[in-house]
């Protein structure tokens, strides 16, 4: 078994790299291909394909995460005792 094998290669020269790093740094020096950040956490990417599958998969999970984090705060909280006064004094002021 190989621990080793290298599964990133270069679209250009078919060169083998086990890191994708180590990919980014071979298109830069060597093809002189223009790199793409992320805007959000500066990962680096060959092609924007990859850029936005790393957007969409890490950075809209986290948002979901938060969103839903604090939604779920909002939605748990019970309902104070000034809360149901306010609740029933409404119903109550109506039929006046």
């Amino acid at each position: 078994m190989n621990l080793f094998w290298k599964k990133f290669k270069c679209d250009k020269c078919k060169s083998k790299f086990s890191k994708y790093e180590d990919l980014i740094n071979h298109a830069r020096h060597e093809h002189h291909h223009e790199i793409i950040k992320c805007t959000e956490c500066g990962k680096e990417f060959i092609y924007e394909a990859d850029r936005l599958h790393h957007s969409r998969k890490e950075h809209e999970k986290k948002m979901f995460r938060r969103i839903h984090k604090y939604g779920d705060k909002h939605e748990k909280k019970s309902s104070s005792v000034q809360d149901n006064v306010d609740k029933y004094t409404g119903h109550f002021s109506d039929k006046l």
